[in-house]
């Protein structure tokens, strides 16, 4: 942590009263701000794909490009950020147990009648005897999603998905649905 954010959690922890408190309150800011950058710089990359070549150039953005842009931000903050989800198209991109976990208590939300858009989750765990902290936030699936990603797609676009996920399980959604979340980890130092 460098000094400004020392500074920071310093100020939140004389408002919120406690050094860990201020400390999970910077982190869950600091991680909405990361998932902020990586969606923009995605929705960016995808949007200007189908301006450039329609559907099938934003299915080879998502192959090449979105993990290059999670990694960058990665490496930036320290930590790991991505997206997964319950019907992912790529396997490097499926949950594990504790992002399973959340997924899962999302889509109860959801069909409890809550908004995707707010939602998000975040705890610290143990891991391996380490403490991480892990943050959630869902991705709906908005009108641009569906060209890959809904229920009745191109004949060219879904041959193209095959191509590049043999094994692709990311189609059926409709707007409104969960796509999946962007997840990120991040270890925690101990003194």
């Amino acid at each position: 942590m460098n000094l400004k954010q020392t500074a920071i959690i310093i100020v939140i922890s004389l408002c919120l009263g406690t050094t860990a408190q201020a400390a999970d309150h910077w982190r869950q800011n600091d991680a909405r701000q990361a998932v902020k950058e990586l969606g923009s710089n995605l929705k960016k990359a995808l949007k200007q794909a189908m301006k450039e070549g329609g559907p099938a150039k934003a299915i080879a953005v998502c192959n090449e490009k979105a993990l290059r842009i999670a990694d960058k931000i990665s490496l930036e903050r320290g930590w790991r950020i991505g997206r997964t989800s319950l019907k992912y198209r790529n396997p490097a991109n499926a949950p594990d147990a504790w992002e399973r976990s959340v997924l899962l208590q999302f889509a109860r939300r959801r069909a409890a009648g809550e908004n995707p858009a707010n939602m998000e989750f975040s705890e610290i765990v143990k891991k391996n005897g380490r403490q991480e902290f892990r943050y959630m936030k869902a991705i709906p699936t908005a009108a641009i999603c569906l060209k890959c990603h809904g229920r009745h797609i191109a004949p060219a676009i879904e041959d193209e998905i095959h191509k590049l996920y043999p094994d692709d399980l990311a189609t059926g959604f409709k707007l409104g649905d969960i796509r999946g979340a962007f997840t990120i980890t991040e270890p925690i130092s101990t003194p």
